[in-house]
C-alpha cells in the first residue's frame, strides 16, 4: 500500500512529469485490482444468500440501486483526497458485486456449462482490457471527445433497458447487450488515456470511472454468452 500512498490522494492540478502520471496510472491499476476483492465476496455472499433487489418490481429495484450508486458515488467524490475514500471506493465495489450476484446465480443455477460461461467472459473482459488500455498507451491520437458521445449511448441504453422491463423483446435485449459491451469498452480507452495524458489525476476518481467501465463490459458479456453459448440444465 507504500506506493498507494506515494503520490497522495488529492493533487488535481496540472501534471506534466511523465513519471508522476505513470505513478497515477499504477496506483489506479493496482486499486483496480484490489477492488475485485469485493465485487467477488459481494457476488459470493449474493448467490450464497439468494439476494435479488430487482425480485419484486424491477423499476422499483432499478430506482432503488440507483439511488444508492450515487450516494456512493457523492461520497466518494468528498472524500477522495484522503484514505477515507479507498474504503468507499471497496465499499461500493462490495455492494455491485451483491448486484452482480442475481446475473451469477442465474447462470450458474440455469446453465450445465454456467461455470464455463463465467470464465470466459472474465477471459474476455480482461483480454478486451487489455487491447484498450495499450491502444490508449501507445496510441497519439486523442480520443477524449468519444467521451460525451458514449455519454449519450449510455443514456440510450439506460431508457431501452428500462422500456424493455414492459416490452420484453428479446431482440432489444441482445441489441442492448452488445451495444453495451461496444461502449463501455470504448469508455476504458477514454478513461485509461484521461490518465495517461494527465486530465485525471486522482486515481481513487480514475478507479472509480474504469471499474464501471469494466464491471458492465463483464456483466453484458456473460448476459449474452448465457443467451447463446449456455446449456440448459
Amino acid at each position: 500500500m507504500s506506493d498507494l500512498n506515494s503520490y497522495g490522494f488529492g493533487q488535481t492540478g496540472s501534471i506534466s512529469n511523465i513519471q508522476v502520471r505513470n505513478r497515477v496510472l499504477r496506483n489506479t491499476y493496482a486499486l483496480l485490482a484490489l477492488s475485485m476483492v469485493p465485487t467477488v465476496i459481494g457476488a459470493w455472499l449474493g448467490v450464497a444468500m439468494g439476494l435479488d433487489l430487482f425480485g419484486g418490481s424491477p423499476f422499483i429495484g432499478f430506482i432503488v440501486f440507483m439511488a444508492v450508486a450515487f450516494g456512493f458515488f457523492w461520497a466518494i467524490e468528498k472524500n477522495k483526497e484522503t484514505g477515507v475514500g479507498v474504503l468507499l471506493l471497496l465499499g461500493f465495489t462490495f455492494f455491485m458485486g451483491i448486484m452482480m450476484s442475481r446475473l451469477v446465480g442465474f447462470t450458474l443455477n440455469s446453465y450445465s456449462n454456467g461455470a464455463t460461461l463465467i470464465m470466459l467472459s472474465f477471459g474476455g473482459t480482461a483480454a478486451i482490457f487489455a487491447v484498450m488500455a495499450t491502444i490508449a498507451t501507445v496510441s497519439k491520437s486523442d480520443f477524449a471527445g468519444m467521451g460525451k458521445w458514449l455519454m449519450v449511448g449510455v443514456l440510450l441504453l439506460i431508457v431501452a433497458s428500462l422500456a424493455n422491463i414492459w416490452l420484453q423483446l428479446p431482440a432489444l435485449m441482445l441489441t442492448v447487450m452488445v451495444l453495451a459491451i461496444a461502449i463501455f469498452s470504448a469508455f476504458i480507452l477514454v478513461d485509461v488515456q484521461r490518465v495517461i495524458n494527465g486530465g485525471e489525476t486522482n486515481y481513487i476518481m480514475a478507479t472509480l470511472a474504469i471499474y464501471l467501465d469494466v464491471y458492465n463490459v463483464f456483466t453484458n458479456l456473460l448476459a449474452l454468452l448465457g443467451i447463446v453459448g449456455g446449456n440448459k440444465e
